[in-house]
């Protein structure tokens, strides 16, 4: 019986932000301008963390419309496509890159 092989993941540098408080609103227009139209940033109805109104994200991505909950991050991939990622997949997957 054969095994499975192991594979590592290359190092990509990719571009992320995270929906994060204070003005939720604001930080949402600056993340609809940057995907370059691809959000549909609804701001309305309480989908904060404890019932906060930080309005909800929605981002197409090549797998369909997908929602943005507040803390995640929105990372733009290797092809220049959308899409959110779990804070902590994200501090699991990625780190910091000095400029």
């Amino acid at each position: 019986m054969s095994e499975p092989l192991r594979y590592r993941k290359k190092p990509v540098e990719i571009e992320a932000w995270q929906w994060v408080s204070g003005r939720p609103e604001v930080l949402a227009d600056e993340i609809a301008e940057w995907c370059e139209g691809d959000y549909d940033p609804t701001l309305s109805g309480a989908c904060g963390p404890n019932g906060e109104d930080w309005g909800c994200l929605e981002i197409d991505t090549p797998e369909g419309t997908m929602e943005v909950a507040p803390y995640d991050f929105v990372i733009r991939g290797v092809k220049g496509e959308f899409y959110p990622c779990k804070p902590d997949i994200f501090a699991a997957t990625y780190e910091a890159v000095m400029k």
